[in-house]
């Protein structure tokens, strides 16, 4: 596979992964307090928002990518 396939395939799973899930989620933890060997963390959800338009642009564009590639093979 080209390169331009692989990136228009990776436009489309990531702009599709916006659209249904709207963002990305992930943990990070944050040590509240810290007293000689004694240590309490919390663990904190967050998430990355990704707009709908960039999303549908996402997969536009890797459509694109793909139809250019498959072009370029023939």
């Amino acid at each position: 596979m080209k390169i331009v396939q692989l990136a228009g395939i990776a436009l489309i799973v990531l702009g599709l992964i916006g659209l249904i899930y709207g963002g990305i989620s992930y943990k990070t933890q944050k040590e509240v307090v810290r007293v000689g060997p004694l240590e309490a963390t919390v663990e904190e959800e967050k998430t990355l928002p990704i707009p709908p338009i960039v999303g549908g642009v996402a997969v536009g564009v890797g459509v694109a990518l793909l139809l250019v590639g498959a072009r370029r093979k023939s």
